[in-house]
């Protein structure tokens, strides 16, 4: 039993009987079937009624050619369609007058198969992405996807707006992002490293990196150590972040052990921590993007959700990504004109604390950006790892 199937040979076989019904289709369109052979005659179908074929306009039975003609003309673009076939879509066709309503069961099934195509290609460009140390082949896929769910949703005839499914709604979590290659946890250990060595390191990257962005909680939890250090305006040391860590309970539990600790605080601490903050946020881009796009391709394939449904739960699954995206483009916008670390605001305290507080909290999901964020220029860092950072 295929009711998809069954709903693509009804609208069919509603059109071959009566040609009046397209009128009422204008919104589906060939490739929204999914059997190449039901698209060539949707599209064959329509040509004619553009080409003013006499049974579109004539009164009475609906001329036999209405169908030979159909058939001819998909036939050059599939093979193996028949007349007998033809005729077996008008068998399988309830009411000619309930075209319109087969139509948006062939459209739902549309919008289910073409979310899950896209979130797959999203998918697959940010895995691409993690091994080519970028980002822009990911947030374009990104930004193709949303445009498909707001066209879909025009087409179905609801508002696309991010909305989190109903927990009894939600589908079972995603995997887990496959393992990180080594040179993730290479750039974030030595970030840290950075950010405790260099004074003032930390009003370089504090406006825009989050402790989410690291891919291993141990590094997001120092980060978010650092940042409490900044925040309250203390001094940044090895033994400042240790006693903080300490506070915070990383030692008692377990989460950081004396020999990662000393590993991170005893390398070298000259490098440039807005670059290598960047490409923290990089591996952040990618792996948000996996995670999403998993998320995505869960909803789709649940073939119970409703599509207005399910596009407004893909757009907020999207919310993340888009997240970490604001946050990218506003660490390369700033590169021009970086506010001082010493400036205060006459109303409230100085500015670098206001936003060293973001560190402590988790951050809300922002609106999509307007546009697509271009390739910003990529300072050096001097680090002693032979991989290739540029």
């Amino acid at each position: 039993m295929n009711p998809l199937l069954d709903a693509e040979q009804a609208v069919l076989g509603a059109v071959l009987l009566d040609p009046g019904q397209l009128s009422h289709l204008e919104w589906l369109a060939p490739d929204h079937f999914h059997r190449p052979v039901h698209q060539a005659l949707f599209a064959a179908l329509r040509k004619l009624r553009g080409d003013g074929h006499p049974a579109v306009e004539g009164e009475g039975p609906v001329p036999l050619s209405w169908v030979t003609d159909a058939v001819d003309d998909a036939g050059l673009h599939v093979r193996g369609l028949t007349a007998s076939y033809a005729h077996l879509l008008v068998s399988a066709c309830p009411r000619p007058a309930h075209a319109p309503v087969y139509g948006r069961m062939v459209l739902e099934g549309a919008i289910h198969r073409t979310v899950t195509q896209h979130a797959i290609r999203l998918h697959q460009e940010a895995r691409a992405d993690v091994l080519r140390g970028e980002v822009e082949g990911t947030l374009h896929h990104a930004d193709v996807l949303t445009g498909v769910l707001t066209d879909l949703a025009r087409r179905w005839g609801t508002e696309p707006r991010p909305v989190a499914p109903a927990t009894s709604q939600a589908p079972d979590p995603p995997a887990l992002p496959p393992t990180q290659p080594d040179w993730v946890a290479e750039d974030e250990a030595f970030l840290l490293a950075v950010l405790v060595e260099r004074p003032g390191a930390m009003g370089e990257v504090v406006d825009w990196l989050r402790p989410g962005d690291f891919a291993y909680p141990v590094h997001g939890q120092l980060y978010q150590c650092l940042g409490a250090l900044h925040h309250r305006g203390e001094p940044i040391d090895r033994i400042t972040l240790l006693w903080e860590a300490q506070r915070r309970g990383l030692l008692a539990d377990g989460t950081l052990s004396e020999d990662r600790f000393a590993a991170i605080c005893d390398g070298v601490g000259a490098g440039d921590a807005e670059w290598l903050g960047k490409q923290v946020m990089r591996s952040s881009i990618t792996r948000t993007a996996t995670t999403s796009a998993r998320a995505v391709r869960a909803l789709a394939e649940d073939e119970a959700l409703a599509p207005g449904r399910l596009i407004n739960h893909a757009l907020h699954a999207l919310g993340p990504l888009d997240e970490v995206r604001a946050r990218w483009q506003t660490a390369h916008g700033r590169l021009a004109a970086r506010a001082p670390a010493t400036a205060t605001s006459p109303s409230g305290p100085p500015a670098t604390r206001v936003h060293a507080a973001l560190t402590r909290s988790t951050p809300r999901a922002a609106p999509s950006p307007p546009g697509r964020l271009g390739p910003g220029p990529t300072p050096t860092a001097a680090r002693p790892a032979s991989r290739n950072h540029s």
